[in-house]
């Protein structure tokens, strides 16, 4: 892997043509949740209905992609300037029964050092968050020989004659602002084909980037709704039982 990442960036220097920096990865919400097994189980759900939902998105440390960048130091950070997200998916999501209102993460609730998903669910309580709605977006680029990693750095036409394959995948966590019980997960998965030569300009890599992105997310939402009409069902039953993942 490390032997193609240096011949793309060679080409890119020997050509003297433009290249395309291909964006950070996601990061392992699992690991930013929970220290151990038994902690996690003791966990309860605690929120207030109808719930305030807190939306944070979440990457690897240092994301970069062509147009943003990831906010925060430590073993995460949280990209805080809207990308491949409209309006319409947040009224969206506040649409869902028993939602109380919908806000956004800011980084001036957030420490400088990010070390867990505790550290989200402190900025969501100064906004009286009930519930943080934390997501995370891999992307991967690839071609009919080469897989090409995180942080990359693309000459534009290496591949002329490659069949070139951008594919995103969005996963999403509903976290208990008081007490971080998981109240459950969804993932959605999309991807755009077509051949390498079109990558013959930043902008075009970026809208294919850009495309992925925005199906993998919307189908995360579609994915998010179902889960909490289960949540919604098990609340209003007075259980603590809940969707599964």
């Amino acid at each position: 892997m490390n032997k193609i990442a240096l011949l793309v960036v060679v080409a890119a220097i020997l050509s003297g043509c433009a290249s395309y920096r291909t964006p950070g990865s996601g990061v392992s919400i699992p690991e930013i949740t929970s220290p151990n097994i038994a902690e996690t189980l003791a966990r309860k759900p605690a929120a207030s209905w109808p719930a305030r939902i807190i939306v944070v998105r979440v990457q690897a440390p240092g994301y970069e992609s062509y147009s943003n960048q990831g906010y925060g130091r430590g073993r995460f950070s949280v990209v805080t300037t809207r990308d491949i997200e409209q309006e319409s998916d947040f009224q969206r999501i506040g649409r869902m029964p028993q939602v109380a209102a919908v806000g956004m993460l800011s980084r001036l609730l957030l420490p400088g050092n990010l070390g867990s998903a505790d550290d989200l669910r402190i900025g969501a309580a100064q906004l009286q968050g009930d519930i943080v709605m934390m997501y995370t977006i891999d992307t991967a680029f690839r071609t009919e020989t080469n897989n090409i990693g995180p942080l990359q750095t693309l000459a534009l036409g290496y591949f002329p004659t490659h069949k070139a394959k951008v594919t995103s995948t969005c996963s999403v966590a509903l976290l208990d602002t008081r007490t971080g019980y998981v109240y459950g997960v969804a993932e959605s998965t999309a991807g755009d084909d077509q051949r390498s030569n079109a990558w013959n300009e930043q902008k075009a890599i970026e809208k294919a980037r850009a495309k992925a992105e925005r199906e993998a997310f919307t189908g995360a939402l579609g994915e998010v709704e179902k889960l909490w009409g289960g949540i919604v069902a098990a609340q209003s039953g007075g259980g603590t039982k809940t969707a599964a993942p």
